[in-house]
């Protein structure tokens, strides 16, 4: 089993994360804990994602955590941007 890398130096007392780190494995346990707050086997609007990301964080760039989301993997979307979901690998 793989060891959970901490990330609590980047969460607030209530969950939310407070900055993304600038090494990758760090970022990446990060970006793993927002996108378990979306479910599997949901489709979500882009102004759905955008709320989930801005409930979980206090930077006030839910743009950068939702691209981010999407470049790593954690999140799929549509051409279009119409319509997210997880991979069923997540």
């Amino acid at each position: 089993m793989k060891e959970k890398t901490d990330i609590s130096n980047f969460l607030d007392d209530s969950g939310k994360i407070t900055r993304l780190s600038q090494k990758n494995r760090l970022r990446a346990e990060i970006l793993r804990y927002l996108a378990g707050k979306f479910l599997n086997d949901r489709s979500y609007t882009e102004k759905e994602v955008n709320s989930i990301c801005e409930e979980w964080h206090t930077f006030g760039d839910y743009f950068l955590l939702r691209r981010e989301l999407i470049d790593s993997g954690y999140l799929c979307r549509e051409p279009d941007g119409s319509r997210y979901w997880k991979p069923d690998s997540e």
